[in-house]
């Protein structure tokens, strides 16, 4: 019994079907190219700029321990601070629908003036759209029961009950903004698209500053809560020695020349009064200070590494590489097909014995 050899396809009887049925190669390629030229010329082009924001990190508080635990493995840097929300988290934000929704009312004008409005009003009734999600549209409108909005009963807005377009909007949002944070610089990058130069590149500072607020907010909200207690105690303490010392005011005037022992003890009583109130009012007065130092204290610095600037040329769709790879596919298919019968030939499946 002799194993029969592999079929070998010659390189020449290739070339030579090829050219056999060049003429079905030239009627595929032309309705590739004319098909793929009308899909890619529909899908509208865009734009993409990014920014890069250096957030200020956590002293090194934990010195040589933290070196010598970063020689085993550990990191420590976590433990500088009582943070929940570090810069590695900062991309997880766009997941959150209230950070989200903080992005619709910024003010987006496009390059060439005509558009001056919302990035909400933007997305839903400036957007252009490929010709092929024309006919999925109307296949939605034609099936799809109309549902009575959810997000905005009473002229209240809940950004974590949102109404069907709402949340399209701010899924759209999130597809159209990228956070990356690169571990070994600290270095939080923000990439954004849109179809419009100007408006992508005002996105792009839009989103930084909305970044920047938010994590300011959330670092100062314990200092900020315990400022306006002290104030409101000083603004009380305020008041509280103001009235005493006026009564006080009042009554050495009108006793001027009384010299009764009794009102001399009453006005005594009310002086030695007036001096606490006014102890509180200064212990509450350095207190309230000292919260406003906190707050100084707890508000975070970013260093801007990279300013977004408006994009001179589109990001995409790359329409000249999506047709020379519609072009090469559907050659590598056709001659496929074909060489399907000496492809199978050579298939291990069809070698035999004798």
């Amino acid at each position: 019994m002799k194993k029969n050899r592999p079929e070998v396809i010659d390189i020449r009887i290739i070339f030579k079907q090829i050219r056999d049925n060049k003429i079905l190669f030239y009627k595929v390629l032309s309705i590739v190219f004319v098909l793929s030229c009308i899909y890619i010329l529909g899908i509208p082009r865009y734009y993409t700029s990014d920014a890069k924001l250096a957030p200020e990190m956590g002293g090194s508080s934990t010195g040589s321990i933290g070196s010598i635990a970063s020689a085993f493995g550990f990191d420590l840097s976590n433990m500088e601070t009582a943070d929940a929300i570090y810069p590695t988290l900062y991309p997880d934000l766009m997941e959150d629908d209230g950070f989200v929704t903080g992005l619709f009312n910024i003010r987006v004008v496009s390059q060439d003036g005509q558009i001056n409005t919302t990035y909400y009003d933007y997305l839903r009734k400036h957007q252009k759209k490929s010709i092929w999600s024309y006919p999925i549209t109307w296949i939605k409108i034609l099936f799809t029961f109309k549902k009575k909005d959810q997000g905005s009963k009473e002229g209240k807005f809940d950004p974590y009950n949102l109404s069907e377009p709402d949340y399209d909007i701010a899924e759209s949002i999130r597809g159209n903004i990228m956070f990356n944070f690169n571990e070994k610089t600290g270095i939080v990058s923000i990439k954004t698209k849109a179809q419009d130069p100007l408006i992508c590149k005002t996105l792009a500072d839009s989103v930084m500053a909305h970044l920047q607020d938010f994590i300011t907010e959330y670092r100062t909200n314990k200092a900020r809560i315990d400022f306006d207690y002290y104030r409101h105690l000083a603004t009380k303490a305020k008041e509280d020695y103001e009235k005493v010392r006026r009564v006080y005011a009042s009554m050495a005037d009108a006793t001027t020349n009384v010299s009764l022992k009794s009102v001399e003890l009453k006005l005594q009583d009310i002086e030695n009064d007036m001096q606490l109130k006014f102890n509180a009012y200064t212990t509450v007065n350095n207190q309230l200070e000292a919260a406003k130092a906190k707050v100084q204290e707890r508000t975070p610095a970013f260093t801007t590494l990279k300013g977004a600037a408006v994009p001179q040329k589109p990001a995409g769709p790359k329409r000249v590489f999506f047709v020379l790879f519609m072009l090469i596919l559907s050659s590598v298919v056709t001659a496929a097909i074909v060489l399907r019968h000496d492809i199978i030939k050579t298939l291990p499946m069809n070698y035999h014995k004798d």
